[in-house]
């Protein structure tokens, strides 16, 4: 990354050359056509594709091509190749060359105008990148009475184009440049679209220059907060306070705009209205201290300006809640979420009731588990006794079932005998209001046998802890020193992971059972054994770096334990040996599966590299990249050779893999770890991999946007 930012420090140095009377002037023909410029911008391809680039194996000729842009005789369309899916839809991806020259013009644009974007705007961007756009609001929004999400839906059309030019052309002063971005954005080869864009999910429908392009035409709406940001706050017509402070309020705006602290400047008076924004990539936030009325109105003149002046889609599914609903918002693919603020005593009392609730329920479950065994040898033994009544010499006088097998119509098998006496007895007890069959054993069956005491006494003990939990909790905090139950309570803003979407998508991909149970993974089965447990860890690797600062991190560590127990079903199925074996072969290995000191070890050198590892602006598309999913297809022969398909790669390919679309997620979607949204056209494509690039990509060190899919013709898999 230290590389690949001098890279980029090379390339902006000739930007900021062309800079005159307030303009970027030529652009196209002084910096992104040289020579150097082009072999600086595959350099950064070749980095983000992990791949050597001190090597002097250049693809591309970097002489012919300058030319060629300075001419204009760059053909577009022939550096580009379209991929369909059976539903018709068409992805344009571009090549190695249209792939260098987008990542000049994106690097051009960033220099240009990233010292103008707002404090607000996150998203690819150094320094503001998904981590931070989460503390801003956990730490930075100050008591929010209102709070909701803009949820955008307009592709990229000509009308918007023409916008993001004239915008763009209050900075440059260039046509050629902006002639080549039109081009790009007619061969489709820009894949810009609001509202289903993965932001930074690293999948290869987002294209290097969707980023920066959408950072500067939401820009836009950054200006619009800030001015509402004032009318709302400083000049505060809204307010119920009088005119003789809005000198004051003005001058405390201005403060707070540059200073970028709100708590620094307690003395604002009670009941004053505060608006918030935090904005990643096209995912918007947007939190309201004050009424309702003020805040519908605000939220009114939001969508106003993104529908009529931007010209942008807003889907009103989403609608404003209170901050004090329990259920929290969506946002960034976690929840956000208000909640109580206690004290560490308070904490260690809500503790000791969590463990005795904790412990209660074992006791149910281990009761529940107990007469439900029984009631199953119940069903047995009066099955048994049914087929023992047609032996003559086993059949008894006394049992009931004995003499009622006498009555059997004739022809009728022992089984379904059975079954309709079963069925006569669920009726009139009336079993379809029963939550499930062992429902049925346990509160029908045994606990009507059982002695009077045992039942009596579970549920007291049931009934006291209910009693402890009600009412003790209640009486021990209010025993505590400093306690003043008449004290305002404070709340704070809490980011929760999405647990559940989590097990959804494991279940999804055939690492859970329906009921929640570990199995083995039929797609990775046939892979080498340290590719299986690369993917395996590559899942957990992602939760721990997304979600350490979450709320419920400890859940996590669950889940991946059934990921660890999933991975060696999977290897002792592919060895057909036990999995306690299995477990001891791979213990090292397993291991770092659900631990963090790989992790940890990385953030440390993050940091000891002023955090360039976690630079969003250089790291786009990889960081936060979804695992995806992939299936040996063939080993590669002699007769039938295949190199790396990762860009800038050289290195041969021992096998082919098939990529499998397991889902497309519309905004906004959960963050799981696995690629939310992968086109469909992608599905069941073939594509070579080196052992090494395989391993990034399971790792998460490379995504998709790397690997070229129209190396091969599809026919010649």
């Amino acid at each position: 990354m230290e590389l690949k930012r001098s890279l980029q420090i090379q390339i902006k140095k000739r930007v900021k050359a062309q800079y005159v009377n307030g303009k970027f002037l030529d652009l196209m023909e002084k910096v992104v056509a040289c020579p150097k410029t082009l072999q600086n911008a595959y350099d950064c391809v070749r980095i983000n594709s992990n791949v050597d680039v001190t090597s002097n194996d250049h693809l591309i000729s970097f002489e012919p091509m300058a030319e060629e842009l300075r001419n204009g005789n760059f053909d577009i369309n022939a550096n580009t190749f379209s991929i369909s899916s059976s539903r018709k839809e068409v992805l344009i991806l571009p090549n190695l060359k249209l792939k260098v020259l987008q990542e000049a013009i994106r690097i051009v644009l960033e220099c240009v105008f990233r010292p103008h974007f707002s404090k607000i705007s996150h998203g690819c961007r150094s320094g503001r990148g998904h981590s931070t756009a989460l503390k801003y609001i956990k730490k930075e929004i100050k008591n929010p009475d209102w709070w909701f999400t803009v949820n955008l839906s307009k592709k990229m059309d000509e009308l918007m184009m023409a916008k993001l030019i004239t915008v763009m052309e209050d900075k440059i002063e260039d046509p050629n440049l902006f002639a080549v971005i039109r081009t790009i954005f007619d061969a489709g080869a820009l894949n810009l679209e609001f509202g289903d864009f993965p932001k930074g999910h690293g999948l290869p429908q987002e294209g290097v220059l969707s980023p920066i392009l959408m950072n500067i035409y939401l820009n836009l709406f950054d200006q619009e907060f800030f001015r509402l940001s004032m009318k709302y706050e400083a000049i505060n017509e809204y307010s119920n306070a009088g005119q003789a402070g809005s000198k004051s309020k003005l001058r405390s705006w201005f403060r707070r705009q540059l200073k970028g602290n709100d708590s620094e400047y307690p003395g604002d008076e009670k009941g004053d209205i505060r608006v918030y924004c935090c904005r990643c990539m096209d995912e918007i936030f947007l939190a309201i201290s004050g009424s309702k009325d003020v805040a519908l109105r605000f939220r009114s003149e939001i969508l106003d300006f993104l529908q009529n002046s931007l010209h942008l889609n807003v889907h009103h599914q989403e609608e404003m809640v209170s901050c004090r609903a329990t259920h929290g918002i969506r946002f960034l693919g976690c929840l956000v979420r208000r909640s109580e603020q206690e004290s560490p005593a308070v904490k260690a009392v809500h503790k000791m009731k969590e463990k005795v609730e904790l412990f209660a329920l074992q006791k149910q479950e281990a009761w529940n588990a107990w007469t439900v065994w029984l009631g199953k040898k119940w069903l047995a033994h009066g099955l048994k006794k049914v087929k023992e009544s047609e032996i003559k010499h086993l059949a008894e006088q006394s049992p009931s079932l004995n003499q009622i097998s006498s009555f059997r119509k004739a022809g009728m098998e022992t089984d379904h005998w059975y079954k309709a006496l079963l069925k006569n007895w669920m009726q009139n007890i009336n079993a379809r209001a029963a939550e499930s069959e062992e429902t049925i054993l346990s509160k029908h069956v045994v606990e009507p046998s059982l002695p009077q005491e045992l039942r009596d006494s579970f549920y007291e003990f049931q009934r006291c802890v209910e009693e402890y939990v009600s009412s003790e909790t209640a009486s021990t905090i209010a025993l505590l020193p400093n306690y003043d139950p008449s004290a305002k309570v404070t709340f704070v803003t809490e980011i929760i992971a999405p647990v559940n979407s989590i097990g959804k998508r494991l279940r999804r991909y055939r690492l859970l059972t329906n009921k929640g149970y570990p199995c083995p993974s039929p797609f990775l089965i046939v892979q080498d054994d340290t590719q299986i447990i690369d993917w395996f860890f590559g899942v957990a690797r992602r939760w721990f770096r997304w979600y350490t600062n979450c709320s419920n991190f400890s859940e996590l560590v669950l889940i991946c334990d059934q990921v660890r127990q999933s991975c060696i079903r999977t290897l002792a199925a592919k060895h057909r040996i036990h999995e306690s074996i299995i477990e001891k072969k791979f213990e090292s290995e397993l291991s770092k599966i659900y631990s963090t000191p790989d992790i940890e070890q990385e953030q440390k050198e993050s940091s000891d590299t002023n955090g360039l590892d976690n630079d969003e602006a250089l790291m786009y598309g990889i960081s936060y990249s979804g695992l995806c999913l992939l299936s040996l297809a063939r080993m590669v022969s002699q007769s039938r050779p295949c190199n790396c398909f990762v860009m800038g790669c050289l290195s041969p390919a021992p096998s082919v893999y098939t990529l499998h679309v397991m889902e497309r997620q519309k905004f906004p979607g959960w963050k799981t770890g696995f690629s939310s949204s992968i086109h469909p056209s992608l599905n069941r494509r073939r594509f070579g991999l080196c052992e090494k690039h395989l391993k990034d990509l399971y790792l998460g060190h490379i995504s998709l946007q790397s690997v070229d899919f129209g190396a091969w013709n599809v026919k010649n898999y």
